[in-house]
């Protein structure tokens, strides 16, 4: 037999959860657009590791340079070592966006400045590589620069640029005003009340 339903009161000093704001279609359309762009990089990023002939070639080169010799056994344990760690950092990258952009959907101001920087910074590394692909001086470097990597590039430099656009909106910069963190403690006198 159920009896009515008793509520807890809240621990002293504790004030009740504010419900989480809904955050505006763009800003939310941003999210997913950084989420995204994490994605696409991890799928860049897996078609470099799975090239396992070009990673045993750099890393014989490597040897070469630098004078030390190793079995075929050795290379090949450092070679998938390699890849299970770049398939953590990965999925680690892809961690960190979604984090950061679902922080940003909740209108931390600081999470929008963080994957802004990234997003530039990955932006002006993008449109770099593309010029000197364009401009030849990469074969005159001696960089080998695969055309899928450059597809991957383009698409999450768009995916970027059309993220950092809408979190800067002026229709949407209202969104993170209002949600800046204000004390939610009331200030107390020095008598207590």
């Amino acid at each position: 037999m159920a009896g009515p339903r008793v509520s807890r009161p809240s621990p002293v000093g504790r004030r009740p959860a504010r419900p989480k704001p809904t955050p505006p279609k763009l800003v939310d359309l941003a999210r997913w657009l950084w989420i995204g762009s994490a994605l696409v990089g991890l799928g860049r990023f897996l078609f470099q590791l799975a090239d396992r002939g070009m990673l045993i070639d750099m890393l014989r080169e490597d040897q070469q340079r630098n004078g030390v010799t190793m079995s075929q056994d050795e290379v090949d344990a450092a070679v998938s070592g390699g890849i299970l760690m770049g398939l953590l950092m990965g999925a680690l990258l892809v961690l960190v966006y979604a984090v950061l952009a679902n922080r940003v959907a909740g209108g931390r101001n600081w999470a929008r400045i963080v994957l802004t920087v990234f997003g530039a910074v990955g932006i002006v590394v993008g449109v770099t590589r593309l010029i000197l692909v364009a401009s030849g001086l990469a074969a005159a470097m001696k960089l080998q620069v695969a055309t899928p990597d450059l597809v991957f590039g383009t698409i999450t430099m768009v995916l970027d640029a059309a993220a950092i656009v809408l979190m800067y909106l002026p229709s949407v910069s209202g969104y993170f005003r209002s949600q800046r963190s204000v004390a939610d403690k009331t200030p107390r006198v020095a008598n207590g009340l």
